[in-house]
């Protein structure tokens, strides 16, 4: 699969987890990638690297040039860069609290910011299109979660300002979309401790109920987000697309041979 050879793609949060698994798959792809993170990743996945504070504006720009010379522009974006945190409100501490919301919601704004208005220095293509953003929320910034507060809070954010960035640049030809995904085995979710409890919870819960697992591997989420940056897919705007545990994917971007999702031909 080539179907992105000649687009540059910018994905934060590239060093582990849902970044790491979107900017290799995007390198398959054939694209060219520049990841970013605060710490470089293991390993070599065919993909440059930066290393990026997503709540530091000038270093945000700094990313977006240095796509720009890797690449000749941007394409589009995927802002996977995420933290976890939270808590019962009346226990979180207000710097914890910031954290989160500075990371997850400002550092999505950040990045989105820049990389819009490089998109719209550029040209557009013979399709009228300038490039896509992805920014990956989560199930919990729609419906809450016991303990979500900062985190839920920070998701939801992102979920709403990605609605506002559809409406404001569909007609400049850029799509936006969010993905929310439900729980995810990244190093951020099975590290922190203030989630621990309450994904034991859920866990016992849903194992009580049904026969699914609570969580799904980082990699079979990875193949929706190249579905949402493929050619072809002008219409799929704005939407915020639910990804769950054990849920499937539209029928069009289910992969023939993987089950896993796909794009069809660009």
């Amino acid at each position: 699969m080539r179907g992105l050879s000649g687009r540059t793609y910018i994905v934060t949060g590239a060093a582990s987890g849902i970044g790491r698994a979107t900017a290799a798959r995007l390198a398959e792809e054939g694209a060219t990638v520049m990841g970013a993170d605060l710490t470089e990743p293991s390993g070599d996945d065919g993909w440059s690297f930066t290393t990026t504070d997503v709540t530091d504006e000038d270093a945000v720009a700094r990313l977006v040039q240095a796509a720009v010379r890797l690449g000749g522009g941007v394409d589009g974006v995927v802002t996977a860069a995420g933290v976890a945190g939270g808590g019962a409100v009346h226990l979180v501490p207000r710097g914890e609290w910031e954290r989160v919301l500075a990371v997850n919601l400002t550092g999505t704004f950040l990045v989105a910011k820049h990389v819009l208005a490089q998109m719209l220095r550029q040209p557009a293509r013979a399709d009228g299109q300038r490039g896509s953003v992805v920014t990956i929320a989560s199930i919990e910034g729609l419906e809450g979660t016991a303990g979500g507060s900062a985190y839920s809070a920070s998701k939801g954010g992102v979920v709403i300002l990605t609605k506002n960035m559809a409406i404001d640049y569909a007609g400049r030809g850029i799509r936006v979309n969010a993905i929310c995904p439900g729980f995810i085995e990244t190093p951020a979710a099975s590290d922190d401790p203030a989630f621990s409890d309450v994904r034991l919870s859920l866990t016992s819960q849903l194992s009580m109920t049904t026969h699914l697992s609570m969580t799904t591997q980082v990699y079979m989420g990875s193949p929706l987000w190249i579905w949402l940056k493929r050619q072809g897919r002008a219409h799929i705007h704005p939407r915020v697309t639910i990804q769950e545990p054990g849920g499937s994917l539209p029928a069009e971007a289910r992969h023939p041979l993987t089950g896993g999702a796909h794009a069809g031909n660009t």
